[in-house]
């Protein structure tokens, strides 16, 4: 296995132990032995528990940036461009859960394990976050959106995106999740249109 997947793997395996046990409880020496090596191997990747920690963040962040840069770079409205990343985003929820729930109740709520100097963060979701600003910014360009605080924008998408990731992983939904889709892009399109 070459060097990129085996970092890839290990940090496939901690998004799971740290999503399913939380990221204090969860030692490096249980990522290990889901993976069949030694805690050295994992060492020899990550010199901490907070830079595999702050790894797998990037690696959730730069899978969705990834996905919604593919979106931005279409040539179509805003509101299908919403649409798309929903259905992206609902397939991350159906195939890699443990990529939504380590940023919604893993990465979001132990902020403080991510501190780094003066970065508690915020930057390894940056590659993400600019993605989304593009996907605004085109909106109000193109006279879909409203133009409004970015930051306001950003919490209207991520609380609906995170609430229903909560409703989902919590079983409530009386619906299968595919079927609020066009409803959520309805709503958050609604709450930014011109």
């Amino acid at each position: 296995m070459n060097r990129i997947k085996k970092k890839n793997t290990i940090i496939r395996t901690a998004l799971k132990l740290f999503s399913d046990k939380g990221l204090h409880t969860t030692k490096i020496s249980e990522i290990a032995k889901s993976l069949h090596i030694s805690v050295g191997g994992i060492y020899e990747y990550f010199p901490s528990k907070q830079s595999l920690a702050r790894a797998s963040i990037q690696f959730v962040t730069q899978k969705l940036a990834s996905e919604l840069r593919y979106i931005n770079q279409s040539d179509i409205s805003c509101r299908e461009k919403l649409c798309q990343f929903v259905e992206v985003y609902f397939h991350f929820i159906a195939h890699d859960p443990e990529m939504i729930a380590y940023f919604f109740r893993v990465y979001l709520s132990n902020r403080e394990f991510f501190c780094e100097d003066k970065d508690c963060g915020f930057s390894l979701a940056e590659e993400f976050i600019t993605e989304l600003k593009i996907l605004i910014e085109d909106g109000v360009n193109r006279g879909e959106f409203r133009r409004q605080n970015f930051y306001v924008s950003f919490s209207l998408i991520s609380g609906i995106l995170g609430a229903i990731t909560f409703l989902h992983g919590e079983e409530v939904l009386e619906e299968d999740l595919n079927l609020y889709r066009k409803e959520i892009v309805d709503t958050i399109y609604a709450a930014m249109a011109a």
